[in-house]
């Protein structure tokens, strides 16, 4: 059986031909199914070149072939999609109140995940956590499958180390950040996978346009609202880091929020729309702040903290999107969040109510739309990596080596 790394398949092909395999494969991916004739007219390659390239990509274990459609004129039309069992990545995702172990397939199914919570992430407990968690995770697939994992994917905040005051830890006890190279030490104990980084909020958004519903739209801005919130930037249906990886950062937006007592203030983003607002709104309620956690899908239990921070975080949201808009005329701005699925429609919905509020004479209208992969965006978006390095045309924008 073929190896399904980008070092592997890059020393037997040439680089047009491996550029031309993850066309037709992004291709695929997006349309579901596709057919070689409806290849080779969307690529402009000859029939000959597009089934000489999917016959290579089917052999090896990559696409499926469907059954032929047949009541046209000449011979049946065969539809492939992309196989699940082609390859797999494991995403990583390091958040400031939890993380995620994930062994996704090549159609983006989740296979398996660990998970663990704490109150604020330290080095050593993450590597522990994926040396205890990772032999579970693998043992979800056969043996002889494992040789088709592309890597491990590492979403994660940049800076950690900045969020202290705001996660209420001890003083110090996230300097370790500084100076941990998390790669670099993921490596020394995974050796036969790559291991590859990317900003956890760039990796969410990376997962709502490559699997989700961001695939719809060429321009789109993206808010991912965890304990932290953040943001990714899509244009012209590609994901763009910038130079320092960092583009979309809207979390660092300024916003003005109104106090209880009717003052106002110029706050960013981050410390208006984020999660770690809700906890302390149910620690202040005598509720545990630790149910945002343990019960990721159900926060029907919270009420008047949650509307209070639905109401909060949507004023907040309303002016951040009114802000991008004037910067570029977005076709959309997609809103998610590890949060469960009513909440979001809550939330999506005011943010809308109160957009309408918002003089925006001069701009552009976009559609303020939910995202549609929720929680696990930013370990997918994370195990999404070494895939997208192996078999994505557009691979090379999306990640630090």
């Amino acid at each position: 059986m073929a190896t399904v790394s980008a070092e592997g398949r890059g020393t037997t092909q040439t680089g047009v031909r491996l550029y031309n395999e993850r066309l037709i494969l992004s291709l695929i991916r997006r349309h579901k199914k596709l057919a070689k004739v409806e290849i080779a007219r969307l690529t402009g390659l000859s029939i000959q070149t597009t089934t000489v390239i999917m016959n290579r990509l089917e052999a090896d274990g990559l696409l499926l072939a469907g059954e032929p459609q047949r009541g046209r004129i000449g011979q049946p039309s065969v539809p492939y999609s992309l196989n699940p069992d082609g390859a797999f990545g494991i995403g990583l995702m390091i958040g400031r109140r939890s993380s995620n172990l994930a062994l996704m397939d090549f159609t983006a199914g989740i296979r398996a995940r660990r998970r663990t919570i704490y109150a604020f992430p330290a080095p050593r407990d993450i590597l522990a956590f994926v040396e205890r968690e990772m032999p579970n995770l693998l043992a979800e697939i056969p043996d002889t499958q494992h040789e088709r994992i592309s890597g491990l994917g590492v979403a994660m905040p940049f800076e950690l180390w900045n969020w202290e005051t705001d996660l209420e830890t001890p003083t110090g006890a996230l300097g370790e950040w500084r100076d941990f190279d998390v790669a670099a030490e993921l490596s020394r104990h995974f050796a036969p996978w790559p291991v590859r980084l990317c900003n956890d909020a760039t990796s969410a958004c990376a997962a709502e346009l490559t699997f989700g519903a961001g695939s719809a739209y060429r321009d789109f801005a993206y808010f991912y609202v965890g304990t932290f919130i953040g943001g990714g930037i899509v244009l012209n249906g590609s994901l763009l880091p910038g130079r320092s990886g960092n583009a979309g950062a809207l979390g660092s937006m300024p916003v003005m929020r109104r106090e209880q007592n009717g003052a106002a203030s110029l706050q960013q983003l981050i410390r208006t729309a984020s999660i770690y607002r809700l906890e302390r709104r149910l620690i202040d309620a005598g509720q545990r702040g630790t149910d945002i956690w343990l019960s990721p899908d159900d926060w029907s239990s919270f009420k008047e903290p949650l509307d209070a921070w639905i109401a909060e975080a949507a004023e907040a949201l309303a002016q951040a999107v009114a802000a991008v808009l004037a910067v570029i005329d977005f076709e959309a701005v997609v809103i998610d969040g590890a949060f469960p699925a009513d909440v979001r429609r809550r939330l999506v919905g005011r943010v809308n109510e109160r957009l309408a509020g918002i003089d925006r004479q001069g701009l552009t209208e976009a559609a303020v739309v939910e995202g549609s992969i929720g929680r696990d965006a930013r370990a997918i978006g994370g195990a999404a990596l070494p895939l997208l390095a192996a078999f994505a045309r557009d691979h090379d924008v999306l990640f630090k080596d």
